[in-house]
């Protein structure tokens, strides 16, 4: 076992779960050679540390940090070692990141640290090149779809497996989204053959969830950029009306895309939801034929939140 280990992967796949096993088998718990299992568990042991951004905060603080850093340096209550998992790691502010590093280089007596997460483009090259990598892919439809069928029968949940990027456990909690999903899957294509206001649609999608929002946008419009790309032959599925997709100007549907994928990656609350929604539906209507022209050139925040 290295002393760092950085757990990869989409959103769903059992990161977290993995994490706690990796914690339980390191100290020695009962239960550990049962391997992960879900609903995750956080183990409790007295050298154990499991840090997470606290309630109502979305980063992982210096203070958490240097608290962590600290209890590491401390003798082992029990003898084996001590255990930290940080997650989400890519939540961690940059000085937070900055406090870290020189434990993961040269972590004390028997320490291994667990670092998860969801998207790895946000953590600082400094924190990648001391941990070993581990990946937790995607499962094939057909065995997510096995699994969450033992764990509850329904005949919901190809389309909530969909709905949560083929991440089985995200689809646990899609499940329960389903009614909402096709609603705003409905309002996308009238808003795309022009029946529906913009305006309108943003006002209601800016009351939900910012992050449930635009990932269920970014899912939507990349299947519908490989629909388009690979034509009906391909044996994609097509969501949205043949007659949305011929309104759509192909060659800026990738621009498009990567637009929302850029807003995912921003701290929620640095940037206006409504407005944001707003210039996105407004494209999306005029068949993204000028898809550039509300982003300011080097920026990642539309330029009608800027004001």
């Amino acid at each position: 076992m290295p002393h760092a280990v950085l757990l990869i992967g989409p959103r769903g796949v059992g990161k977290r779960a993995a994490a706690a096993w990796l914690a339980r088998e390191q100290l020695g718990m009962a239960g550990a050679g049962d391997g992960p299992h879900y609903p995750v568990r956080i183990p409790e042991h007295a050298d154990l540390r499991w840090v997470a951004p606290v309630e109502d905060k979305e980063t992982i603080s210096i203070d958490q940090i240097r608290e962590l850093v600290a209890h590491l340096c401390l003798t082992s209550y029990e003898g084996g070692g001590k255990v930290a998992v940080i997650e989400p790691a890519n939540a961690m502010t940059t000085s937070a990141a900055n406090s870290l590093l020189k434990t993961l280089e040269e972590p004390p007596g028997d320490a291994l640290l667990v670092l998860v997460a969801d998207r790895i483009g946000r953590l600082p090259a400094t924190i990648l090149s001391r941990c070993q990598r581990i990946a937790v892919s995607l499962p094939s439809e057909a065995a997510s779809l096995a699994w969450l069928g033992r764990w509850q029968p329904s005949d919901n949940w190809r389309e909530a497996l969909r709905l949560a990027g083929e991440a089985p456990l995200a689809a646990v909690e899609a499940v329960e989204h389903l009614e909402q999903a096709r609603a705003m899957l409905a309002e996308l294509a009238a808003v795309g053959q022009g029946a529906s206001s913009p305006i309108e649609v943003a006002d209601k999608w800016s009351k939900l969830e910012p992050a449930w929002v635009l990932d269920w946008l970014s899912r939507t419009v990349q299947r519908a950029a490989r629909g388009v790309v690979c034509g009906p032959g391909a044996g994609i599925e097509r969501e949205l009306p043949e007659s949305v997709l011929r309104h759509m100007d192909s060659r800026n549907m990738f621009c498009y895309l990567d637009t929302i994928n850029r807003l995912r990656g921003q701290q929620a609350g640095s940037y206006n939801l409504q407005l944001t929604l707003e210039s996105l539906l407004i494209d999306w209507a005029g068949g993204l034929k000028d898809c550039h022209r509300w982003y300011h050139p080097g920026s990642m925040l539309p330029a009608a939140n800027t004001r």
